[in-house]
Parts: C-alpha cells; sequence; structure tokens
C-alpha cells in the first residue's frame, strides 16, 4: 500500500512539475506575478483556494460523481489565465507604492481573489483528472490513488510558487528590477500563451 502510495504521489508530482503541464504552470506564474516574498501569507491563501477547488474536481471527475466535456476544460484553462492577467494588469496601472501594499490588504479585498482562485482551481482539478483516470483505467473507487495524486500535485505546486517568487526575489532585489514591470512582463507572457492555447 505504501508502495502504491509512492507511486500515485510521484505521478502526481511530475503530471505537475512538468514542462509537458505548461497551462497549469503558465496559470500559476499569472497567479504569483503580483506578489513578492513578503506577500507569502497573501499567496498562500491565494493557493489555498486554488488548491479546495481543484481537489473537489479532481475527486469528483476522477470518481465518476460528474462529467464533463475535456473539450470545453481545455478551452477553458486559458481563459481562467487570460482573467488572471487582465487582474494582474489592472494592478500594475497602480503606482509602485501602492502595488507594494498587496501584502498589507482588508479583509473585504481578499474575498474576490480568493473566490476566483477558488472557481479556476475546479476548472484546472478537471484537468488533471482526464490525464488520473487514464492511468487507473477501470478502477471504480480508487481512493487511495486519488488522495496520493493530489499530495503529489500539491508538493509539485507548492514547489513552483517558491521557485517564482525566488526568481521575482532575485530579479527585482538583485537586478534591480521595478515590480511594475516584473508583473507587466510576466503577464503579458503569460497572456499571450494563453491566447495560443485558446486559439490553437
Amino acid at each position: 500500500m505504501a508502495s502504491l502510495f509512492q507511486t500515485y504521489l510521484q505521478l502526481g508530482f511530475f503530471h505537475i512539475f512538468n514542462l509537458r503541464a505548461y497551462d497549469h504552470l503558465v496559470f500559476l506564474l499569472a497567479l504569483c506575478a503580483p506578489y513578492v516574498l513578503a506577500d507569502w501569507r497573501r499567496l498562500l491563501a491565494l493557493v489555498t483556494s486554488f488548491t479546495l477547488g481543484h481537489s473537489l474536481t479532481l475527486a469528483l471527475a476522477t470518481l465518476q460523481i460528474v462529467s464533463f466535456s475535456s473539450g470545453l476544460v481545455e478551452k477553458l484553462i486559458p481563459i481562467t489565465i487570460l482573467l488572471t492577467c487582465a487582474v494582474n494588469l489592472a494592478r500594475a496601472g497602480r503606482t509602485e507604492s501602492r502595488l507594494a501594499r498587496v501584502s498589507r490588504p482588508e479583509p473585504a479585498v481578499l474575498a474576490l481573489p480568493n473566490l476566483l482562485a477558488l472557481v479556476f482551481g475546479l476548472i484546472h482539478g478537471l484537468g488533471f483528472s482526464s490525464y488520473l483516470r487514464e492511468l487507473l483505467g477501470q478502477q471504480s473507487r480508487p481512493v487511495l490513488e486519488l488522495l496520493a495524486f493530489n499530495v503529489g500535485v500539491e508538493l509539485g505546486q507548492l514547489l513552483i510558487v517558491s521557485l517564482i517568487l525566488l526568481l521575482g526575489l532575485l530579479l527585482l532585489r538583485g537586478f534591480g528590477v521595478q515590480r511594475r514591470d516584473w508583473l507587466l512582463v510576466v503577464s503579458g507572457a503569460a497572456m499571450g500563451i494563453a491566447l495560443v492555447l485558446l486559439v490553437g
């Protein structure tokens, strides 16, 4: 049983921590772009909301409680990236000092971004489930495999978020890149990739 758990944990980890999952990687990049290392609490709340969403739909779809069109999900994922980038670009219109206060938001400001992350997580969870169902074949109640895969995805996701924050720290502190410029470049690049995915 431990071996089975480890196998699916590794599959989940390398499913997200993999260039072939670039649509999910680009979403995480866009999600993290407005934040720096000092904002880790704010970002943790966002990532937790995203995790709750995709954990729910990953479980429901893998256990065949809900069904969906994989083609529709493939179109919705880039839309989540585009909407995240649109929010980022609106933030980039603020002055640098106002942007820096993102680490100390008012409680009312927390609700909408976290709600969006939760909804976007629901969509991404459906995308994860397609891959997991292919691995599982005809198993009807793969609870252990589902749990292990989900933990693996989360570990991979946390590593990706950590790397993005460290890259941002290096560029902002080490090379003197302005926070607004980092946000504009990252969001613009993510938006471009999302548009290619959407029309492709």
